[in-house]
């Protein structure tokens, strides 16, 4: 193994019952570098780093590992951990009651005298770490009181104490706003400048762009190559095509848009805190969609936009809530998620893995789950029908799984969102309301969310579509509004639109946005 070489992984095959999850992947780090793996979800990134990392120990896998220069086998997350490999997983490891000072040295105490824990050793060895990551939080705050962006340099700060050598993280800006994401990308180069190589998985190709140094590709299980990020074919679109095998020369399908009546109408939406009746969350937000039409919601984090759709949809957020709601004309009442799917209405929410989803029940359970009345005679469910229901969605989806009665838990994300929207799909709704479908997963899974909501608009439905990302919103929606402190600041036709445009309108002054509100 070359000097400058770290990490060697040769030949690594991992199966799992029916499934060959890794088959002959090789993959090479050298010391100091970033190093980016890239895939379509379900393609073995996560598998090879939890091969790596001891989550599958020495034994479960075929193949081997060479860390500085030695054949290594690890038989659990300590052995790695004690050769100065830490994994940071997407989804993140802290105890959110224990304070910051806790969780950074949890399983890691820093004892004293009689084995007893030096809190005050402890807090001030967490200061130096949290000053390493750029945090400026008191070592003994909750973490439970921070937020996701700050968890996050928590955990590095965590692996900081471990002496890390090779650092793996694993989506780690996939929660992140734009702001949380530059910090952090800014860390993993001041460490690149301390010696620290890293790993990360990432979707966010721009992000790859920006600060890997390499690239492996892995599609199916198998590693595709290494593309040296300094070269001047290392675009975006080879990326894409490694990963999906096939040229997307569009990202967004092409629609003709069929515009018809308007479905939906919201006015003078006001929405106070759940907790802090003084302070409005919404305020007085009007909009429309209509049939066929894709209509988009654009916002900055903490703008308001989750917040307006779940009190839309039955008062699943909020109090105090005022406003009217017409559907084809007709005023209706949405007191209750009952109701709101009576008359047609549906929201899948952001937080699939929370919210949308029962991890530990199978597809068939989840697609019916919000639709069961549909499937049930004399309360009793028709067992037969909700499997052949559930087929269908699978089939129709392109949901990757050989059984419906697959627990939805162990599915790659893209398939975990197709899940999601077979339930609302299964509900027949008029409206549909998507919040943030595509987060989390890759390419080729956007681009058949997006074939989804195309057939959907396609057959007389209204989508609302609310996104982080811009470009998306410009490649498949018809109208976009444009949401700050909790007021529609605009409203273009996608035509008019662009990334500037709306940026403009969501970083509109607390002031200003409330004069338009006016």
């Amino acid at each position: 193994m070359d000097h400058s070489t770290i990490l060697e992984m040769r030949s690594i095959t991992k199966t799992f019952p029916g499934v060959k999850a890794l088959q002959d992947v090789n993959l090479t780090v050298r010391r100091g570098e970033i190093h980016a793996i890239c895939g379509e979800n379900g393609a073995g990134k996560s598998t090879l780093m939890k091969v790596l990392s001891g989550v599958y120990p020495h034994g479960t896998y075929d193949g081997a590992i060479v860390f500085e220069g030695q054949e290594v086998e690890f038989g659990s997350i300590n052995d790695s951990e004690g050769r100065g490999i830490v994994i940071i997983h997407q989804e993140l490891a802290l105890v959110p009651y224990l304070s910051v000072a806790e969780n950074i040295f949890l399983g890691n105490e820093v004892r004293g005298a009689g084995s007893l824990i030096d809190w005050n050793k402890a807090n001030a060895e967490a200061a130096k770490l949290l000053a390493r990551v750029g945090l400026d939080e008191n070592p003994t705050t909750p973490v439970s009181q921070l937020g996701v962006g700050k968890q996050q340099l928590i955990e590095i700060a965590k692996a900081l104490s471990k002496e890390v050598k090779l650092l793996i993280l694993d989506e780690p800006t996939a929660a992140l706003n734009d702001n949380d994401s530059e910090h952090l990308l800014a860390l993993l180069r001041h460490l690149q400048q301390q010696g620290i190589t890293s790993i990360i998985i990432s979707h966010k190709l721009n992000e790859i762009a920006e600060i890997a140094d390499r690239t492996t590709i892995i599609r199916d299980g198998r590693t595709i190559e290494t593309i040296d990020m300094s070269d001047p074919d290392s675009t975006q679109d080879r990326i894409i095509r490694g990963m999906v095998g096939r040229d997307l020369e569009h990202r967004y399908p092409e629609r003709t848009p069929e515009i018809g009546d308007e479905v939906l109408r919201v006015e003078d939406w006001t929405v106070r805190h759940p907790t802090q009746a003084d302070r409005v969350v919404i305020d007085r937000a009007s909009f429309t969609v209509r049939a066929g039409e894709v209509v988009g919601i654009a916002g900055l984090m903490g703008a308001g936009r989750t917040e307006l759709a779940m009190s839309i949809f039955g008062r699943s957020y909020g109090r105090g809530i005022t406003g009217r709601i017409y559907k084809n004309g007709q005023e209706i009442q949405v007191r209750s998620v009952d109701e709101a799917i009576n008359h047609g209405l549906a929201y899948a929410t952001e937080d699939r893995k929370r919210y949308g989803l029962n991890l530990i029940q199978d597809i068939r359970q989840n697609v019916s789950a919000a639709g069961l009345r549909r499937l049930a005679r004399r309360g009793w469910v028709n067992g037969n029908e909700e499997v052949r229901v559930a087929e269908e969605y699978r089939a129709s989806l392109n949901i990757k799984t050989p059984t419906v009665m697959a627990v939805v838990g162990k599915l790659s994300g893209g398939n975990q969102q197709k899940v999601v929207l077979a339930k609302w799909l299964y509900t027949e709704p008029d409206v549909l309301i998507l919040d943030e479908p595509t987060r989390g997963i890759d390419v080729g899974a956007k681009y058949e969310i997006y074939t989804i909501i195309n057939k959907m608009v396609a057959a007389g439905k209204a989508v609302v579509v609310i996104s982080s990302e811009l470009p998306e919103l410009l490649g498949i929606c018809d109208r976009v509004y444009t949401l700050a402190f909790g007021r529609i600041t605009g409203e273009l036709p996608v035509a008019e639109a662009t990334q500037e445009r709306l940026m403009e309108l969501m970083t509109m002054e607390r002031e200003t946005a409330k004069d338009l509100a006016s």
